[in-house]
């Protein structure tokens, strides 16, 4: 477990140093543009997430996500006293990404955000944002296509960065982390509260879902016998 969660923390600080940090790139590098700032930082956080995933899913799955490791508690394929402690440390590990981040491109080691992204819309975004990963993810590992997870959910949150107003956080997580870094992908803490609670909504309608659309094994068996093209193979528990 000590492993697990030492990856959980890595890997979810690199995603905080990815995004934060291409963030301000971005701004650097093509200042007055938001157009073209929302694709370079979409762009790597999708090549970012891409190679993250394909390197730490062998450890501990790649969660870098509370939502990931709540679903996957729900479905039995980890602990909740071990979702718990994933959680901690994606925590963790996306406020010091954002630190370094910062540091990394000469700003202070803390500068709350100042970026309010609070209203109807951005939480509905979120919950569409936070619904669509989390059927990418399980969609995929419930259908015996686990090896794609790591490209279709770099894939989905690049386009979901552009097709939602709230540009995919959908992570509380990185909403937390992001609140540190007064930055072009930051968020204002007092908006922060209103994405966490839209992405747990997303999430709780994703679980129903994933479950009708993709049911366990064993509920397949009858359906298998007259529909072998159809089957569903269970991912391996943790």
């Amino acid at each position: 477990m000590t492993r697990r969660l030492a990856a959980e923390a890595v890997g979810s600080a690199f995603l905080a140093m990815i995004v934060v940090g291409s963030g301000i790139a971005a701004q650097r590098l093509s200042p007055g543009n938001v157009g073209l700032q929302l694709f370079e930082n979409a762009a790597a956080t999708a090549a970012g997430l891409y190679v993250l995933i394909v390197v730490w899913a062998p450890i501990s799955g790649a969660h870098f996500n509370p939502l990931v490791s709540a679903v996957s508690a729900f479905f039995g394929g980890l602990r909740w006293r071990h979702a718990l402690s994933y959680t901690g440390a994606q925590v963790a590990g996306c406020i010091g990404g954002a630190v370094l981040a910062n540091l990394m491109f000469g700003g202070a080691a803390v500068s709350m955000s100042t970026t309010h992204r609070s209203s109807a819309a951005h939480w509905l975004a979120e919950v569409v944002a936070t619904l669509g990963l989390l059927l990418v993810i399980f969609g995929l590992a419930r259908s015996g296509q686990g090896t794609k997870v790591a490209a279709a959910v770099g894939a989905y949150i690049g386009a979901a960065c552009f097709f939602t107003s709230s540009t995919s956080f959908a992570n509380p997580a990185i909403v937390v982390g992001r609140m540190f870094s007064n930055t072009f992908a930051g968020i204002a803490p007092a908006a922060a509260p209103g994405y966490v609670v839209a992405e747990c909504v997303g999430a709780v309608l994703a679980a129903g879902l994933i479950k009708t659309l993709f049911p366990s094994q064993e509920i397949l068996h009858a359906s298998q016998e007259t529909h072998p093209s159809q089957r569903v193979v269970e991912p391996a528990h943790e």
